[in-house]
């Protein structure tokens, strides 16, 4: 059942994003990745997020020429993993990005964490902007110091910084600052990645039942409100309709402050500030 068009929001650079988008993170074989992509595309999605590190990119790909849309119709992220860093390294590591997926040009590039040396793979992004090979360049996982730190020698500002935030980790702080600086709030694990219980909370859930949806779609739908990009994994095709269709109803603005009273500050993926991880992550390459 679908309702209402997913919204596209500007982004500072005049382009537009769609709100909603497929993500394909620890998706690691062709049949469940072109599926996912496939039923996403069907059901009326137009945004699909991958990364070199997820592995899967070629099926991404593959799922997108087989869906019969045009290539300019499906808005593709995918980014750049730690343990490629500098200006040379990052062109080639966008080139075999490109090949993988199979495309002449990518929608969105990001840097997926702030591994130390992102000041020259930013520099290479830029030219890869200015040469129309990325159309929208960006960060993920930036704090607001590692923004302010990247600017002091760019001269293109991030589009998006993708961030994990669900209801027990909402990034306020984070969130205002984007705000200011027109630099657009993405939300990975949207629902909590599964390893925290956000979809059994209570008040959530008292939620849903009053506007007949499921938990899931009322953590979307708040994260919309937020005027964040959300991109929900999910392998099931059922479970990918109804994150669809989370534009038909609304939050009011006590249901607004109840969720925003959930916040825990607690997170599921890994702190962006922890030296010791950044560092070691820059000696696995993902899965190739």
């Amino acid at each position: 059942m679908m309702h209402n068009e997913i919204p596209a929001l500007p982004l500072n650079n005049g382009n537009r994003i769609p709100q909603l988008g497929l993500g394909v993170f620890q998706v690691d074989n062709a049949e469940d990745t072109k599926n996912a992509v496939k039923w996403a595309l069907a059901a009326g999605y137009r945004h699909i997020d991958t990364a070199a590190y997820y592995g899967n990119e070629q099926w991404v790909g593959e799922a997108i020429r087989e869906s019969g849309l045009k290539r300019k119709d499906v808005f593709v992220t995918s980014k750049l993993w730690n343990n490629e860093r500098g200006y040379d390294q990052t062109k080639a590591a966008f080139q075999a990005t490109l090949d993988k997926l199979g495309f002449d040009y990518l929608d969105m590039f990001l840097i997926h964490w702030p591994a130390p040396g992102y000041e020259e793979s930013w520099r290479a992004m830029e030219d890869l902007y200015q040469a129309g090979k990325i159309k929208n360049i960006g960060v993920s996982n930036f704090q607001q110091h590692q923004i302010e730190h990247l600017m002091e020698t760019a001269t293109i500002k991030p589009v998006v910084d993708q961030i994990e935030t669900h209801p027990y980790f909402q990034q306020k702080d984070l969130h205002a600052y984007l705000e200011t600086q027109g630099i657009l709030h993405e939300a990975w694990s949207p629902l909590g990645g599964g390893r925290n219980n956000a979809l059994h909370d209570a008040v959530i859930n008292e939620i849903a039942a009053a506007h007949d949806v499921s938990a899931a779609q009322v953590i979307l739908r708040w994260h919309v409100q937020r005027e964040e990009i959300v991109i929900p994994k999910s392998t099931h095709e059922a479970r990918i309709a109804e994150n669809r269709d989370i534009f038909a109803f609304g939050l009011d603005e006590d249901e607004m402050h109840q969720i925003s009273d959930l916040d825990a500050g607690k997170r599921v993926g890994p702190n962006p500030d922890d030296e010791a991880w950044l560092k070691q992550s820059q000696t696995y390459a993902g899965r190739k």
